[in-house]
Parts: structure tokens; C-alpha cells; sequence
């Protein structure tokens, strides 16, 4: 282990095992570059056709500085920034709870309609439509995404309310109205111990060009979405939250159909995990369940 030590006391560095990586820092970052053929992007979610690649964009690899909003939590919102950090929210949930789909359903579902409906302004009807948990572990199906992204465009918004909107008149109202898509994230901990590894990094939507944001065909079996990759600016402002507990959330927004036309609040928060190298051998790996929602109001 290695120590600093200053006249007051001892500061214990990453070597230690438990240590929880805070502050500023620089990472690097994946981008988007674009398609050599100058064709459209597109990304499979699963297997794709035979003859394809996963995708057919490449990558642009970036250090880039990252601000710890660690006891500044209360400086973002969702109208100004697209994400917001929310601290001491109760649950009833145990850790056993995501080992099953269905009880993430039964138990957390709920929670996460509250929270919503009590946390964002406005919101008087939420659709939960999907949820990922992730694991840092080589084996998990669902490991933390590197790549910047954000979830959804404009378009595929809208074609989500369709899709989970069954009344055709229901939705068509609703599209009338304001709606957002709002991803819910997480930390998940058997011993309900901060985040060591794999934080999640995301840039203020105050700092983020509209042509940063490049749209990207996301292929399902059975339909297509549309996600969007990030290019790199330099004046984009990356933040992380780090040492992250159970009983903090983090707002993300994917999509808002308010400000569509005049910019009056943000819509989009690019994120991605992220490789601290301050993390610690022996670190704990990073679990986390995202819950994406559909917020009208």
C-alpha cells in the first residue's frame, strides 16, 4: 500500500483495496468516427445477418478532464443539464431483488413510478418499458457500455410512445403534450458499498453541440430504433459521480419533446462508463440496473 503523508494526516492511495476514487480526473473516452464508405451508421443489438458487422462505425478515442459533482450534487437539473442526482431515496428492494426479471417488475418498478412522479416536475403519467442490468464480470451478458452515446433521437421517441401506447387515439394525445424519456440508473451492491470501478460519465447538455450528436439505426430483430453516437468537442463538459450508493439515483434524459423547435430546455445527456485508472487491484466489479421510462407531462 501506498500513503502521502501531510502534517495533518495520512492519505491512503489506490493501492488500498477499498479505496474509492474521487475528485477530477482524466480518462479516456470513446467516440464516434465515422463509417470510412461514408454510409449510414447503423448498430445491431443483437447477432447481426451473416456477412455483417456488429456495427460499421468506428472509433475515436479521446482523453478527456472529468469533474466530480461528488457535494454539488444540488448545481444540475434535468431542464438545464439533462441529468439530475438524486441522494437518500428510500427502498424496499434487496440486492436479491435483480437476480430475477420479474421481481425487478414486481418491486422496483413501482419505486421507480414514484420516484419519477415525485421528482420531475410536471410528470403525471409514467410507462416503464425496459430495464438492464449490468455486472462487471466477464461472464454477464450485459457488461458496462464504453462507448459515448444517448439513448434515443427525437424520431425514435415518438415511435416509443406508439410502440407503448397501445390506444392509437391515447397516444396521438400524448404526443400532443410533453413527453420524455427518462433512463433511471442505479447502483447495485451486495454490501451496499459506494462504486469503485466502471463509473458513468455523462456531459452537461449546456456543453453539448446538436452536431456532436449523430443519429445511429439500431437494429432489432424485429424493428428498428434509432440511438446517437457522440463526436467528439473539446467544449464538451464530461462529469461522474463518483462513489456512487444504494440509495442514490441518477437521472438521465434521453429524448424531451419540449424545446424540440426553440432549445428552451436541454433534451439529450450523452454517457458511457469509463475506465478510472485511480481504481484500486481488487476493486469491487460495477453492478447497476438503468429503468427507461416514458414521462408525459
Amino acid at each position: 500500500m501506498t500513503t502521502t503523508t501531510t502534517e495533518t494526516k495520512t492519505i491512503i492511495t489506490e493501492n488500498d483495496p477499498s479505496y474509492i476514487p474521487r475528485g477530477p480526473t482524466n480518462a479516456t473516452i470513446t467516440f464516434y468516427a465515422p463509417p470510412t464508405d461514408n454510409s449510414a451508421p447503423f448498430n445491431y443489438v443483437h447477432e447481426p445477418p451473416q456477412g455483417l458487422p456488429q456495427r460499421n462505425f468506428g472509433e475515436d478515442k479521446q482523453s478527456v478532464p472529468l469533474t466530480d459533482i461528488r457535494n454539488q450534487e444540488t448545481l444540475y437539473n434535468l431542464d438545464k443539464d439533462s441529468f439530475q442526482a438524486l441522494q437518500n431515496i428510500p427502498t424496499k428492494t434487496t440486492y436479491t431483488t435483480f437476480n430475477s426479471d420479474e421481481e425487478v417488475i414486481e418491486k422496483y418498478y413501482p419505486e421507480v413510478e414514484s420516484l419519477l412522479l415525485e421528482s420531475v416536475p410536471g410528470s403525471h403519467k409514467i410507462i416503464l418499458f425496459d430495464h438492464t442490468i449490468r455486472r462487471g464480470n466477464p461472464s454477464s451478458p450485459r457488461q458496462p457500455v464504453t462507448r459515448a452515446h444517448v439513448d434515443q433521437t427525437a424520431r425514435a421517441a415518438a415511435d416509443r410512445v406508439r410502440l407503448h401506447v397501445t390506444d392509437t387515439k391515447e397516444a396521438e394525445t400524448l404526443l400532443q403534450g410533453r413527453y420524455r424519456i427518462i433512463n433511471v440508473w442505479k447502483p447495485l451492491s451486495a454490501t451496499d458499498e459506494p462504486i469503485q470501478s466502471s463509473p458513468l460519465a455523462f456531459a452537461s447538455a449546456e456543453s453539448v453541440n446538436g452536431t456532436d450528436l449523430v443519429p445511429v439505426q439500431h437494429r432489432y430483430p424485429d424493428r428498428n430504433g434509432e440511438t446517437m453516437a457522440v463526436s467528439y468537442n473539446k467544449g464538451q463538459k464530461w462529469m461522474y459521480w463518483s462513489g456512487m450508493t444504494g440509495d442514490e439515483r441518477l437521472l438521465l434524459k434521453c429524448s424531451d419533446s419540449k424545446g424540440l423547435e426553440d432549445g428552451s430546455v436541454a433534451q439529450w445527456v450523452p454517457h458511457t462508463a469509463f475506465w478510472d485508472e485511480r481504481t484500486p487491484v481488487g476493486a469491487r466489479i460495477r453492478e447497476s440496473i438503468e429503468v427507461r421510462a416514458l414521462v408525459f407531462g
